[in-house]
C-alpha cells in the first residue's frame, strides 16, 4: 500500500501539486482508513487532505483517475508487470540472472536498467534530474521533440538496454524454451517501449510547459504582431487598447489637476514666512505656463494594414482627449477628416463609420504620394512649431509616387513629424515599401508591430507635450 500510495504522491508532486510532509502522513491515514478496493472512496479521502483550493482539487482528481486507469501498464516494477502477464517465479529467476549479467558487462547504463527493472517513481525521478534538464534545456520547437527524446533516451543508457535485450531473446530461448523464451523476449521489448513512450511524453511536457510560459510572459496577445492575431486575441488587444486609452485619461487628468495648482515656489514661499515669524503658513505656488501643444494624425486604412488599422485607430480616438487641440485624417487614395467624426460620436462608433468606408473609399489601392499632397493642401498655414504630426502606415506605394518631398515640408514647418510603421525594419524597402525614405526624411520613426508596440509609441507622443 505505501508503495503505490508513494508513487501516486510522487507523480502529483510532478504534476505541480504541492504534498507537504504532514499531508503526506494524512494521506497515509487515510489510505490506511479507507483501503484500495473502493477507488472513488479512496479518491475523495485523499482529496480532502491533499487538495486545499479548487484548483488543486481539479488537478488532484485528474492525476488520480490517470494514476489508476486500467490502461496504465506501468504500476509496480518489471517483475510484478511480468507477473501480471502469467511468467512464472522460475522464468523471473532466469531472466534475474541474465539481466544482471548484462549489467556487469554494460558500462555506464546502470541507471537505465535500474529504471527498466525498477517502478515508475525511479524512472520519474531520472527524468526530473538537473543533468536531463540541462539536456532539454536548448528545445524550443514540437519539430525538435525527436531530436531530444533521442538524446534523453542516450543519457539513460536505454540505445545499450535495447541492445542488450536483443542480444538476450537468443539466450531466453534456451533457457525456456523456444515458445516461452519468445513470450519473455516480446513481453520485454514491449515494457522498453513503453520506458521510450514515458520518455517521449516527458520530454513533449517539458516543452509544453516552456512553451506554456513563453505565452504567459512573451506570446501574450498584446505582445504578438498584429497579422497573427486570432478574433478572440484581437478582442483582447482592443480591450487591452482601451484599457491603456483610460489609464492615460486619468494620467492626464491628475497631471491637470497638479498643473492647475501649481508647484511649491520655495523661494516666495520662504520670503512670505517673514510675515509669520518664519513659519511657511502659506505656501507659494509656481503655475507652468505650457504652450499648448497640437497634435495632427494621418492614418492609413487600406487593406495592407488592415488589421493594424483598427488598432492605430484606437489610438486615434484616445488622442482626441489626450491633446488640447487634435486633428486626425484618414486615408487610402483620398484623404478624409474625421476630427468631427470623433466628436460626435463615441470611439466605437466613429470607427464603425470609418470601417465602412463612408470617410474614404476602403476598397481602393493606397496613393501615399497623392495622400499626403491632399493632407498638405488640408493643413494649409495652420502647422506650426507647437504641432506634432504623426502619420501612421506601413510605407507601401504599390510603386505609386512617393511625394518624399511634402513630408520634407511638413518637417520644416512642425515641431517634429513622427512616423509609426506596423512593419518591422527589416522588411523596410522589399517590394513596393518607401520606409527607408520615408524614415529619412520624418523626425523619428516608431515601429507598432503589437499592441505593447504601440502603447509605447503612444506614451513617447505624450511625452512630448512638455
Amino acid at each position: 500500500m505505501l508503495r503505490v500510495l508513494d508513487e501516486l504522491l510522487w507523480v502529483l508532486r510532478r504534476e505541480g501539486l504541492p504534498v507537504s510532509t504532514a499531508q503526506a502522513i494524512d494521506a497515509a491515514r487515510v489510505a490506511a482508513l479507507v483501503g484500495f478496493s473502493d477507488r472513488q472512496t479512496l479518491r475523495d479521502g485523499l482529496a480532502s487532505v491533499l487538495a486545499t483550493k479548487k484548483d488543486e482539487l481539479t488537478l488532484f482528481r485528474s492525476c488520480f483517475d490517470r494514476f489508476f486507469a486500467e490502461e496504465r501498464a506501468h504500476l509496480g516494477d518489471l517483475w510484478s508487470r511480468l507477473r501480471v502477464r502469467g511468467f512464472s517465479e522460475a522464468e523471473l529467476a532466469a531472466l534475474r540472472e541474465l539481466l544482471s549479467a548484462a549489467a556487469q558487462r554494460s558500462s555506464g547504463d546502470a541507471a537505465g536498467m535500474l529504471a527498466f527493472t525498477g517502478e515508475a517513481l525511479e524512472l520519474d525521478q531520472l527524468l526530473a534530474s538537473a543533468g536531463i534538464a540541462r539536456a532539454l534545456a536548448p528545445m524550443t520547437s514540437a519539430l525538435q521533440t525527436g531530436f531530444f527524446t533521442q538524446e534523453v533516451n542516450k543519457r539513460l543508457g536505454i540505445p545499450a538496454l535495447g541492445s542488450a535485450l536483443a542480444r538476450m531473446r537468443d539466450a531466453l530461448r534456451e533457457a525456456l524454451g523456444e515458445e516461452r523464451g519468445a513470450a519473455l523476449a516480446a513481453a520485454l521489448r514491449e515494457e522498453l517501449d513503453a520506458m521510450k513512450r514515458r520518455v517521449r511524453t516527458h520530454v513533449e511536457a517539458s516543452l509544453a510547459r516552456k512553451l506554456g510560459e513563453a505565452d504567459e510572459q512573451a506570446a501574450r496577445a498584446v505582445d504578438r504582431p498584429f497579422s497573427s492575431l486570432s478574433p478572440e486575441e484581437m478582442a483582447e488587444v482592443r480591450r487591452a487598447l482601451r484599457r491603456l486609452a483610460e489609464r492615460l485619461r486619468g494620467a492626464e487628468r491628475v497631471r491637470m489637476k497638479r498643473s492647475r495648482r501649481g508647484r511649491i515656489d520655495p523661494h516666495r514661499t520662504l520670503r512670505r514666512s517673514l510675515r509669520t515669524g518664519g513659519i511657511p503658513f502659506r505656501p507659494a505656488r509656481r503655475v507652468r505656463r505650457r504652450d499648448k501643444p497640437r497634435l495632427v494624425l494621418l492614418c492609413d486604412v487600406s487593406d495592407s494594414v488592415r488589421l493594424a488599422s483598427r488598432f492605430m485607430l484606437e489610438l486615434v480616438a484616445a488622442s482626441q482627449e489626450l491633446f488640447a487641440e487634435t486633428r486626425s485624417f484618414v486615408f487610402v487614395s483620398d484623404v478624409g477628416e474625421t476630427t468631427d467624426l470623433f466628436r460626435r460620436k463615441s470611439p466605437e462608433a466613429a470607427l464603425s463609420v470609418i470601417e465602412s468606408g463612408r470617410v474614404v473609399d476602403r476598397t481602393r489601392n493606397s496613393n501615399y504620394g497623392r495622400a499626403l499632397v491632399s493632407f498638405e493642401e488640408q493643413l494649409g498655414r495652420s502647422v506650426d512649431r507647437r504641432t506634432t504630426i504623426v502619420i501612421l502606415g506601413d510605407g507601401r506605394t504599390n510603386f505609386l509616387p512617393e511625394e518624399v518631398s511634402v513630408v520634407e515640408r511638413l518637417v520644416r514647418c512642425a515641431g517634429s513629424v513622427i512616423w509609426i510603421c506596423p512593419e518591422p525594419p527589416a522588411t523596410w524597402g522589399t517590394g513596393d515599401s518607401a520606409m527607408p525614405r520615408y524614415a529619412a526624411a520624418v523626425s523619428r520613426v516608431l515601429v507598432a508591430r503589437t499592441a505593447r508596440e504601440l502603447e509605447g509609441a503612444a506614451r513617447e507622443l505624450l511625452a512630448r507635450r512638455k
